[in-house]
């Protein structure tokens, strides 16, 4: 027998019509004539008709379908040919013929006549369920494609479309001719017309020819049937059958991910401009205009109905993601707008502090930010007057309160973004991740978030009435216990989490595009799903040096003072029992090597929760936190910046606790800065006089005021765009803010009166060792306790340093005389002398004798 039979209607009923009518009408046709039978025929006893099965050729020589029949209890003769039909045909029996080839004469001469056929997977499935038999107007092979309703679209050859329909009646399966909501599956030869993007909007499965073809070719199989998600998926019309892809404004790799992925969903791509593309997918984030005037075939569409397209796993409408060329908006006035260039000092440096003012004002943010839908959180309650005089306790208190909000709103994010569209019943082209993929990359982190939500809210009742003898410490005591229930099981298998998603998004192309899609949105500050959970892993720890802080700056006769330790405590205890198994013997070596470079280096720079990022070597433009000119290394940490500067003199060894002899520190610690500190980051335009710059906009929470420090990166290794990037995300995951990108500010060197020009001068070294030098005076010139040696070491380096020669005898004795407290309290304070003058009146002493002095 042939593997595609193909059955030609003669009759004058045509297998292109809908067979749902035919159906129906058959249905009206048998309740009518019951109807008539029980009112016309009421007295008289109705006939009974026996079910008689006619096993044809080769079906009365299968043993299988003979004992089937036998267990149905249902009678059977066999028939060789055509002929004998006449002497089995009788009124009394109710034939019903058996057919192993439904494509050979005999087949076609018993549907001529209108007989009953099926085929022997009909009667073997009927004995392994124990059914009667059923009654199909149509001949009927198999039951694989019983009570699914197909619609076929793009057919433009009728012998084709013909023959489709004819292989569905005989697995059981009903056509309909126009596309409603009781079609089951569309069969669809291309990607265009109505049928097509109603199918799509209706999530209803859109299958190849080769569906019906192949499902046609299991027909003997017994349990089969075509609608099983693992058959059905292999024919599929994938998202992008018939299109051909350019790709314009990705990154090199995104653009090779984007090709593969073309590819895999069933499309092609050629280059940027070539006429054979029907669509163009552009970055609407970085393409402002197109290269060249695209023709009225070529779809130009955002990112979005590529990801779309796949997360959907059907090809999505154009017209709802084209490409529109967006009216540029009237750019932001830059730093460099608010002053003009003047040469009078006390002008610039009013220009400066207006400047500092007028970005501190679009810095600082609102203590109280924009609530979360209100399906996550409750709206913030109306603030109260702010003190005109903040206290540091205060600060640091909305300092909490801010970064406690921010974190709940990426909870709530993460919630509403990712895990309940995932969770979500009847997502178009069936579940994205399976119930417990979800359930290991989700964890607990709603139970974290209903607990921070009402840790949040406690905060702002506090804020709002604010009252310095009000305890904080309580807020974090009376969830202490459900801290130490929710987080340890997320923290704990955090890895595991983002293993899964890792292996997911390789694996399985829709929740790769489901997480490109999401990680476009304004909500998400374009980061990974994986970097939005690692806020949970982080937020404790914050949370604790933010207690910390507010501990120092809360006064010993407050109540607070001992609660605040409680609840500190009460933190450190969560974290006992989550970084036990978390830490990383490379990250924490790292820290150890920083402590022991930085002389002086805080000890509570070692912290099991903290990693070190980046090391970055600058010179310091400014007079925070150094002198212009001295060499300052950064060290970013993840929650923090350290900054040392170059020591000037290095003295000794010393040994590490184990027992290793390490080189003396090479550096000297300035500060220890929080990244919440940092207010913006400012990324200083190259010009002819300033290279390679940024600036730090900071804001101790002590000060009323902001402080700029202004560097010069010195090494080529990290590029200055991919340092201030790296900076702001780690502040963004400090203070609990996904935009990390709007911390970034372009300005231009006058502004900040920022420079590098003659940094490596000869000018320029000398003028800093001038300023060292009169450092070293100063010192030595005060009235405390100063040691002799120290006196003289500075007076020695000091004159050295500005004539570049060893000291004279007479030098000898400046020094016997300087060297007791009575001759030291006959000269003025150094503070009211210049220093040049006082330079310039020893120098003809200092510069006579060329004995060096003891």
């Amino acid at each position: 027998m042939a593997e595609n039979s193909v059955l030609t209607s003669t009759t004058g009923r045509t297998s292109l019509a809908d067979s749902s009518i035919f159906d129906s009408k058959v249905t009206e046709l048998s309740k009518e004539n019951l109807l008539i039978g029980s009112t016309s025929y009421v007295e008289e006893e109705m006939p009974q008709i026996e079910t008689r099965v006619i096993l044809v050729q080769e079906a009365g020589k299968q043993e299988e379908l003979i004992k089937a029949l036998k267990d149905i209890k249902v009678g059977f003769v066999k028939m060789e040919s055509v002929e004998e039909f006449e002497d089995l045909d009788s009124p009394e029996f109710e034939n019903v013929f058996v057919v192993t080839d439904f494509q050979d004469s005999v087949f076609n001469d018993l549907y001529k006549a209108d007989c009953r056929v099926i085929g022997p997977p009909v009667v073997l499935n009927c004995s392994q369920k124990g059914e009667p038999l059923p009654f199909s107007c149509r001949p009927l092979y198999c039951t694989s494609m019983m009570n699914l309703v197909l619609c076929f679209t793009g057919f433009r050859k009728k012998e084709e479309l013909v023959r489709l329909v004819t292989l569905v009646h005989h697995m059981g399966g009903v056509i309909r001719k126009d596309f409603n909501s009781k079609v089951t599956h569309l069969v669809a030869n291309c990607t265009q017309g109505e049928k097509f993007r109603v199918a799509v909007s209706l999530g209803t499965p859109i299958m190849k020819p080769e569906w019906i073809y192949k499902a046609w070719e299991r027909r003997n199989e017994q349990d089969f049937c075509a609608a099983v998600d693992d058959f059905r998926n292999e024919f599929k019309v994938p998202p992008f059958q018939d299109c051909i892809l350019s790709f314009l404004g990705f990154s090199d790799e995104e653009k090779t991910n984007m090709e593969e992925m073309t590819e895999m969903q069933g499309g092609k791509y050629l280059p940027l401009g070539d006429e054979r593309c029907t669509h163009l997918v552009v970055e609407e984030n970085i393409v402002k205009d197109l290269p060249f005037e695209p023709s009225k075939k070529l779809y130009v569409v955002k990112q979005e109905w590529f990801w779309g397209s796949i997360q959907m796993d059907a090809r999505a409408g154009e017209t709802m993601y084209l490409y529109e060329k967006a009216n540029t908006p009237e750019l932001k006035k830059s730093v460099s707008m608010l002053s003009l260039n003047t040469p009078n000092s006390n002008r610039k440096r009013r220009r400066l502090k207006e400047t500092l003012a007028q970005l501190s004002r679009e810095t600082d943010v609102s203590p109280f930010p924009p609530h979360t839908p209100k399906s996550c959180t409750k709206s913030s309650k109306n603030s109260t007057p702010v003190p005109s005089k903040q206290s540091a306790r205060w600060q640091v208190a909305k300092e909490l309160y801010q970064t406690e909000s921010n974190y709940v709103n990426i909870l709530a994010t993460v919630i509403q973004l990712f895990q309940v569209p995932l969770e979500e019943e009847g997502q178009r082209g069936g579940p994205i991740l399976a119930p417990e993929e979800i359930k290991t990359i989700f964890g607990s982190i709603p139970d974290i978030f209903d607990v921070h939500t009402k840790i949040k809210d406690d905060l702002e009742d506090l804020i709002v009435n604010w009252d310095e003898s009000k305890s904080i410490g309580d807020i974090f005591l009376k969830y202490s216990k459900d801290l130490v229930k929710t987080y340890p099981p997320f923290v704990n298998f955090f890895e595991m989490s983002k293993e899964t998603i890792i292996k997911c998004e390789k694996q399985k192309p829709r929740f790769h595009a489901f997480l490109k899609i999401n990680q476009a949105k304004p909500e998400c500050g374009r980061q990974s799903l994986v970097e939005l959970l690692i806020r949970p892993v982080q937020r404790l720890p914050s949370v604790a040096l933010l207690l910390n802080d507010l501990k120092k700056h809360t006064a010993d006769e407050n109540p607070d003072k001992s609660t605040l330790e409680k609840a500190i405590g009460s933190l450190k205890e969560v974290m006992t029992h989550i970084n036990e198994d978390k830490r990383k013997t490379e990250a924490q070596k790292q820290i150890f090597d920083v402590v022991y470079e930085v002389d002086g280096c805080p000890a509570n720079l070692l912290s099991s929760h903290r990693s070190l990022v980046q090391r970055v070597e600058t010179i310091s433009l400014g007079e925070h936190p150094c002198d212009r000119g001295e060499q300052v290394t950064l060290f970013l940490f993840n929650d923090c910046l350290e900054i040392a500067r170059k020591r000037h003199k290095v003295i000794g060894t010393f040994r590490s606790p184990h027992g290793q002899t390490r080189p003396p520190a090479s550096l000297k610690h300035i500060h220890l800065m929080p990244l919440s500190q940092i207010k913006k980051v400012l990324d200083i335009r190259e010009t002819e006089d300033c290279h390679n710059a940024f600036a730090l906009l900071v804001r101790p929470p002590t000060e009323q005021a902001n402080v700029l420090l202004s560097f010069q990166m010195t090494s080529d290794e990290l590029p200055k765009e991919n340092w201030l990037k790296m900076l702001c995300r780690h502040v963004a995951n400090t203070i609990c803010k996904a935009d990390a990108e709007n911390l970034i500010y372009t300005a231009d060197p006058e502004s900040f009166e920022v420079n590098t020009k003659d940094m490596d001068s000869t000018l320029s070294r000398a003028s800093r060792a001038i300023k060292k030098t009169s450092k070293k005076v100063t010192r030595a010139f005060s009235f405390s306790k100063t040691p002799k040696r120290a006196l003289r070491r500075a007076l020695m380096t000091s004159h050295s340093s500005v004539e570049g020669r060893s000291p004279s005898s007479n030098d000898k004795h400046v020094m016997s005389r300087l060297s007791s407290t009575s001759s030291l309290a006959g000269i003025p304070s150094p503070s009211l002398v210049s220093l040049p003058s006082f330079f310039e009146r020893r120098s003809h002493t200092l510069s006579r004798s060329t004995t060096h002095l003891i």
